[in-house]
């Protein structure tokens, strides 16, 4: 643990600090100026999943979307860290459908899924999950459906399969323009940065947390990238607020302040305690890590605060952001325990 880092969380209990939880935050505006600093935001980070809006760009901007008519929902799942319930791969496998493929061209891998009341699902049926239960089908199928296109017309099953055969590989043509989303909106030299195997595994790489403000920045307001990008950036946001349910699931932070703030908040989580945030009014980018890795908590806390003093809110949609940055936590029984605090770093952020 970073110990210069600043305390971003308090977990209370019985009238003290049980724990703290440390991190780093980046905001930065569309020029790449810092509007916040805590903690080291120049060390490179994993970003994981906070990134797959980057990651799906290319097949806006490739007019592979476009082709095949792909809807707001299809295109917010393409940046999704989804729970797998029955609405999530339904469309998953409705893409697959449109590209002319199904499950068998993922290459994600599978996993029970993240949704309980689907794990119970799947037992009560005596059946197993498939890739599609994955919580990132719904990119991979984004990746699959880029890949047809970037195949060509008239390509036979064979052939189709044999070009997307491996696109999870970082010298695969699908991967290339991912990696290129990425390099392009971080303004970050990829080609020398620690490279990795992301869980779904496509390469993850390591960018400082202002390079990813900085590229969510550009994705709210457009501004420092291609005419392409602008146009796709804009597109997906659409379709997320469109759809938030797509990007997580029920009960998942992402999609409730999605459902609740519209347009206003784009925000994703990733693994490892990593969060990343596109704040259009305001035209800035948000990226933070939390150096234990708590994703599940902390880093939830900490975005609340963040939204909370960036985002303009009325007093009804103030107290639903409190409820995240001021947690109470209950236990088994229902009781009142303690809670989760954004620590005094973050209620000091100016708006």
């Amino acid at each position: 643990m970073n110990t210069s880092n600043p305390i971003l969380v308090d977990v209370h209990r019985g009238g003290i600090v049980e724990s703290m939880h440390r991190g780093a935050l980046a905001i930065v505006d569309a020029d790449g100026a810092l509007h916040t600093a805590l903690g080291d935001v120049l060390r490179p980070v994993f970003p994981r999943s906070a990134v797959k809006v980057l990651q799906a760009l290319p097949l806006v901007a490739s007019g592979a979307a476009d082709a095949l008519g792909l809807s707001d929902e299809e295109l917010a799942i393409a940046c999704a860290s989804h729970g797998g319930e029955a609405v999530h791969t339904r469309t998953a496998a409705g893409m697959l459908a449109k590209a002319g493929v199904d499950v068998t061209a993922l290459e994600c891998g599978t996993h029970w899924p993240y949704f309980d009341g689907t794990v119970k699902a799947l037992a009560a049926a005596g059946e197993q999950p498939t890739a599609l239960h994955n919580n990132c089908s719904g990119k991979h199928a984004g990746f699959v459906c880029l890949g047809c296109h970037l195949a060509g017309d008239g390509k036979g099953e064979r052939e189709l399969r044999g070009f997307l055969s491996g696109y999870v590989q970082p010298g695969h043509a699908v991967m290339q323009e991912v990696t290129g989303a990425l390099q392009a909106t971080t303004g970050y030299g990829l080609s020398h940065a620690a490279r990795g195997v992301d869980g779904c595994s496509i390469p993850t790489y390591a960018v400082p947390l202002r390079h990813l403000a900085h590229a969510f920045a550009r994705v709210a307001t457009g501004v420092g990238l291609s005419d392409e990008h602008a146009r796709a950036a804009r597109r997906l946001r659409q379709a997320v607020a469109r759809a938030p349910m797509m990007v997580a699931g029920s009960g998942r932070f992402d999609t409730r302040v999605m459902e609740r703030l519209g347009e206003r908040v784009f925000c994703k989580v990733g693994a490892e305690g990593v969060y990343c945030a596109a704040l259009p009014e305001r035209g800035l980018g948000v990226a933070l890590k939390m150096d234990d890795g708590n994703t599940a908590r902390a880093a939830e806390v900490v975005m609340a605060a963040v939204i909370e003093a960036l985002v303009k809110l009325d007093d009804a949609e103030a107290d639903f952001m409190r409820g995240f940055s001021d947690l109470t936590m209950r236990n088994w029984n229902g009781i009142a325990v303690g809670g989760l605090r954004a620590a005094e770093a973050m209620r000091t952020l100016k708006p």
